[in-house]
């Protein structure tokens, strides 16, 4: 099959975030030929509801669900109950409504588009995430944010540590629409980290003048990740050099500079 051929045949998706509570975005995956939809963590049903009200005819098919955390599910059930919905989610965690339980490798499709499951253990020890090759979108929940991570509320610094690097290995095109608007507070972060990176200065002032335009900073992409995001970055001697000044001189593997940023960053 040739290019055109490959691109022709692809399933035209149109992607949009519908805010949620403070700063959760629920992903609003649409299929204008078929007039159906699909959402991604709608930790409260009342945005999707009312976008569902707002274009009368649509169908919501598919629910995805990456981890068990209350504000991405909390909107499940209302909403399955509403509209019949199919919801996938992690098979190792306790999901409402779940009908079709993912592993890792495990393949799904939704509104026509084939979703490569990645389990990613570290915010939650049954996450997963979601991905679409073909055209290089990432479904990623609380695992990588613009420029953090999340924290580790049941996983090891190894597993989280494991599970970006998986992520990160993604082709640099990757978009990584994540849930949180939690760009500014992490580039903040990133700065103080590795005060020698100018991609970082560069991208902290892009993203304060959005916000301050009330535009939103996602989605990300795999390679701005890779050069601004000090938790995929704990191999770079300026992060280790970073946590020797604030730790002192030790011999530090690329994990253990990862767990420090980490640890630092929770209290930061």
């Amino acid at each position: 099959m040739n290019l055109y051929a490959l691109l022709s045949d692809l399933v035209m998706i149109k992607i949009d975030a519908l805010p949620a509570f403070s700063d959760n975005y629920i992903w609003l995956l649409q299929d204008a030929e078929q007039r159906r939809c699909a959402v991604v963590d709608p930790g409260d049903a009342a945005p999707v509801e009312a976008w569902l009200t707002a274009h009368p005819g649509w169908q919501l098919s598919d629910i995805l669900i990456t981890h068990h955390h209350v504000d991405h599910v909390g909107g499940v059930e209302r909403l399955k109950t509403i509209t019949g919905a199919r919801v996938l989610g992690p098979a190792n965690e306790k999901i409402p409504g779940r009908d079709l339980a993912l592993h890792d490798g495990d393949q799904a499709e939704v509104l026509g588009c084939r979703f490569v499951i990645v389990e990613v253990p570290g915010h939650t020890l049954g996450h997963i995430a979601y991905i679409q090759p073909e055209q290089h979108w990432l479904f990623c929940g609380d695992t990588l944010f613009a420029g953090g991570c999340g924290r580790l509320f049941e996983g090891t610094p190894e597993q989280m540590h494991a599970s970006l690097s998986r992520l990160a290995a993604l082709p640099e095109e990757t978009q990584v629409f994540c849930t949180h608007e939690y760009t500014l507070s992490n580039l903040r972060f990133a700065a103080a980290a590795e005060p020698g990176n100018p991609e970082i200065k560069q991208r902290l002032q892009q993203v304060s003048q959005w916000r301050e335009a009330g535009q939103i900073s996602l989605p990300s992409s795999i390679g701005l990740e890779r050069a601004t995001n000090p938790f995929l970055r704990s191999a770079q001697p300026s992060l280790s050099a970073c946590i020797t000044e604030r730790e002192g001189p030790a011999s530090r593997s690329p994990v253990e500079v990862f767990a420090a940023l980490r640890a630092w960053k929770d209290h930061f």
